[in-house]
């Protein structure tokens, strides 16, 4: 009878074997190219390294993250084009910009739309956000989470922004969405679309006058050393999609992908509190680099929203009003206590 039960414990035992080293074998190894625009050291970038650590730990260093961040792979735009292709598995960007694929990402880029970060969160994580990730899929993309940039406020090397109309006449460097452009033109600026890793030089050289950011990237980028006036307006917020390669993420097994999806859920919720955190001591840092700072007041920020709103409705009938509609009801909710 002992002999039995040893018997049946040592076959148990290598069943539960066989099980972990069957289940072990459905991580294979991989290489993942992650590219993104800031440089590291910056809340996006230390995202993505929180990202490759965790999908280090949890393939056992089966799968491999590089990171390749600074724009060395090219723009968004090209970067995009990358991950259709198959050349370039995963990148983290604005989600405005994904409106060149689904029109409905435009609303993200929509001025004067958050009041706070909670807002922001609720949506993106809710059935608007998932919803739109969800569209990338017929685009050869995959969206996997959000990561928070932050809401972008004005520098240029001119003048102080004391008001609106300060704005006007600035040749001001924008991101490469249409939205932008005309958001900043009802501001009576001269918006110049530009890729990321052109704009330092730009400023540098005059070409153009500034620039909008928020405040971790104007100084992860170092641009105080070519910006003197820093202008708090908050008048866009960017949440950012981390997305992977449809291509790339078919060739991988279901467990492969449970563990990615894991591993950037995780990265999500830490990029958020980091970058969050950066936002208040790079404002005080760029203080201490002799940028001058001023804050509009409500009744101008308020104007601001009066001077946009043609483009709010210009917008509205491109992407859809059921979409912009089903996207306020949303914020409606989440602002109800």
């Amino acid at each position: 009878m002992k002999r039995l039960i040893l018997s049946s414990l040592l076959a148990m035992g290598l069943g539960l074997a066989s099980l972990s080293v069957s289940h072990a074998a459905d991580i294979r190894e991989h290489s993942i190219k992650f590219a993104s625009q800031n440089n590291k050291g910056h809340p996006q970038v230390m995202g993505m390294q929180k990202f490759a650590d965790l999908v280090a730990q949890k393939s056992g260093n089966k799968i491999r993250v590089r990171l390749f961040p600074g724009g060395v792979l090219g723009g968004d735009l090209e970067t995009v084009s990358s991950l259709q292709g198959g050349t370039i598995e995963m990148t983290v960007l604005n989600s405005g910009i994904l409106q060149a694929q689904i029109k409905d990402f435009a609303a993200f880029d929509f001025p004067f739309l958050f009041n706070n970060d909670k807002e922001v969160d609720a949506l993106v994580d809710g059935p608007f956000g998932q919803t739109l990730h969800k569209k990338l899929q017929d685009k050869g993309l995959v969206g996997l989470a959000y990561f928070d940039l932050g809401f972008r406020n004005i520098t240029n090397g001119k003048h102080a922004i004391n008001k609106p109309e300060d704005i006007a006449g600035l040749k001001l460097r924008v991101i490469q969405s249409p939205i932008y452009v005309d958001v900043f033109k009802a501001l009576g600026a001269n918006p110049t679309p530009l890729a990321w890793p052109e704009v330092y030089n730009a400023l540098e050289q005059g070409a153009v006058d500034g620039q909008e950011n928020p405040f971790t990237v104007i100084l992860n980028a170092k641009l105080d050393e070519v910006q003197k006036h820093l202008a708090i307006t908050r008048h866009i917020y960017n949440p950012q999609s981390v997305i992977i390669s449809k291509k790339f993420w078919d060739s991988l097994n279901p467990d492969e992908q449970k563990l990615i999806q894991e591993a950037a859920d995780e990265a999500a919720a830490y990029q958020r509190k980091v970058s969050r955190d950066a936002a208040l001591t790079a404002l005080e840092t760029l203080k201490k680099h002799g940028m001058q700072v001023t804050e509009l007041s409500p009744a101008d920020l308020d104007k601001m929203r009066e001077m946009v709103k043609p483009v709010v409705e210009k917008y509205t009938q491109e992407v859809g009003e059921d979409t912009i509609k089903s996207m306020y009801a949303e914020i409606d909710k989440i602002r109800k206590p």
